[in-house]
């Protein structure tokens, strides 16, 4: 009798789990029909392609993110999609373009140099060879900092500087893809650990104290020694920085920005990152006094005539709840390292599939189906936080706006072009039961999972910000960690044909149910406002 009190509660909530299953409409013969087009009629890997080599990379602003813009706006609409437009936000600030690179090494030995040139820094004004000095300075420490610029004043005219250590590349034993194991995808929800105020009191590493070094600075401290280093070495006559590509251990190069998409910022040197076991090489050569000269030639533009930015949106209109609307969405921008296929022209490409589907199978859908390619994701969210902005609610005073009470749901795919497994619920136990109903039909093709926790980096977050239901898909993570992403391997050999089939059967599915569901998806209570920002004494 014991053990049975210990079970009942825990088979009354699979039962009630079940019943509320078993409540939830799921239209067998539609996703049936939703199979055969994504698998028999695929169309997603042309517009990888599209996105992919013809357009990418897909920096925000930038001639390629335009041009896909209007590609994928020209595309949705020739599919039927009403109400397609490039609607514009801002200001995102100046973009750029890389025109043409060539880096080289002329001594001790001739041989080409693999190099990513970083956004937002300029080029070389011509062919330049210079010798390559290796100059640490610390970018974290402002004492550190001090004495790096004391140390190296008066050593970097006409040179090609390393400021970064060369970083430690192990042998790797583990695959460079991977699926997620049952294990995985299941293991137990932990909550975030709430640290009581008395721990305030004990020292910790970089708080000072016994608990670790003196304190680096202020927060601001690293973007105002970003600031002092571009001056000095424009001041001290450098040519230009180089540095490791980030991930050694994969032989790729991961790039962000290397200078600011802000018109008021300065504009740095030249900027490179390169492979780091060739930084590692030059590195080394410096440290026995073998002279390394080097060779780039490097062209650039920046656009400053038009500061904003723009997101695609399209729709196909509901019947008699039209003003109530489920959202699609995926950012369209990239970094410029490789062409931006796996992130994320892999997952726009899923979107737009998923529409093609509903027209091409001219499914009835009570509430519009509206999807959004965002801008600016990679600087921080930016485009898919405008439109929220715009249209739903202020983070800052949570007063929702008309539409705010029509959307339904927000789905975001943006993890590389690994097959759905199921979805993030984003702390939302009341989508479970409807979501699990939904994702019944797959869950031979492996998508089975529903976690509670939330998931981070992408633009269901904005939705969620504001109090409405947005959602990010489970993906295995393939190649995403480890060659892929920001990286320059990020390019449509890296992008699984059978998970994007896979996944945009999934995401049309969701669409379909959740725009002809009786009611809009269950939300959780609307956040508080953001609290305003405390003055700085």
């Amino acid at each position: 009798m014991r053990r049975l009190r210990v079970t009942l509660p825990i088979l009354a909530a699979a039962l009630l789990c079940a019943v509320l299953v078993a409540q939830e409409a799921v239209d067998l013969s539609v996703v049936q029909r939703i199979k055969s087009e994504a698998f028999d009629n695929s169309r997603v890997m042309d517009h990888v392609f599209r996105l992919a080599d013809v357009y990418g990379p897909r920096l925000t602003g930038s001639p390629g993110f335009k041009a896909a813009a209007e590609w994928a706006a020209k595309q949705l609409q020739e599919w039927g999609c009403v109400n397609v437009k490039l609607e514009k936000w801002g200001p995102f600030g100046r973009s750029w373009s890389l025109v043409r690179y060539s880096g080289n090494f002329v001594e001790p030995q001739p041989a080409p140099i693999t190099g990513v040139v970083l956004p937002w820094t300029p080029g070389t004004n011509g062919r330049i060879t210079a010798e390559a000095v290796y100059a640490p300075i610390s970018m974290t420490n402002v004492q550190e900092f001090e004495r790096g610029i004391q140390e190296y004043k008066g050593k970097l005219r006409d040179k090609i500087v390393l400021m970064q250590a060369p970083p430690t590349i192990a042998m790797q034993t583990s695959p460079a893809a991977r699926r997620l194991t049952e294990e995985e995808l299941n293991r137990p929800f932990e909550p975030p650990v709430r640290r009581s105020p008395l721990d305030d009191l004990l020292p910790r590493p970089g708080r000072g104290g016994a608990g670790g070094p003196p304190p680096a600075g202020p927060p601001a401290a690293g973007r105002s020694l970003q600031a002092r280093a571009t001056q000095f070495l424009k001041d001290e006559g450098a040519l230009m920085v180089l540095i490791p590509g980030g991930r050694p251990e994969w032989g790729v190069i991961v790039s962000g920005p290397g200078g600011s998409r802000d018109v008021k910022e300065p504009i740095p040197l030249p900027t490179v990152a390169i492979f780091a076991e060739q930084y590692n090489r030059i590195a080394r050569l410096i440290a026995q006094k073998i002279p390394v000269r080097l060779e780039f030639e490097i062209e650039t533009k920046f656009y400053d005539d038009d500061l904003d930015s723009v997101n695609v949106i399209a729709e196909i209109p509901g019947g008699r709840k039209r003003d109530e609307v489920v959202m699609l969405g995926a950012h369209l921008d990239s970094w410029t390292g490789g062409t931006g296929a796996a992130d994320n022209a892999a997952g726009c490409a899923v979107m737009m599939e998923a529409m093609r589907i509903l027209k091409a199978l001219n499914l009835p859908l009570d509430r519009t189906v509206r999807i959004a390619l965002w801008s600016a994701e990679e600087q921080g969210l930016l485009g898919s936080r405008a439109y929220v902005k715009e249209h739903f609610a202020d983070p800052e005073d949570m007063k929702p706006k008309p539409e705010h009470a029509k959307l339904s749901a927000y789905f975001n795919l943006d993890n590389g072009s690994g097959k759905i497994r199921g979805v993030y619920l984003q702390g939302n136990e009341m989508v479970r039961p409807i979501f699990e109903a939904w994702l019944a039909p797959f869950k031979e093709m492996g998508a089975t999972t529903l976690q509670i926790r939330n998931t981070s980096g992408t633009d269901h977050l904005s939705f969620d910000a504001v109090g409405l239901p947005g959602f990010q898909f489970i993906q295995d993570p393939l190649e995403y960690g480890t060659r892929t992403h920001h990286a320059n391997l990020d390019t449509y050999e890296r992008v699984q044909m059978a998970d994007l089939m896979q996944a945009s059967a999934i995401v049309a599915t969701f669409a379909y149910h959740a725009a002809n569901r009786p009611e809009l998806l269950p939300r959780k209570p609307m956040p508080k406002p953001k609290a305003a920002p405390k003055k700085q004494p």
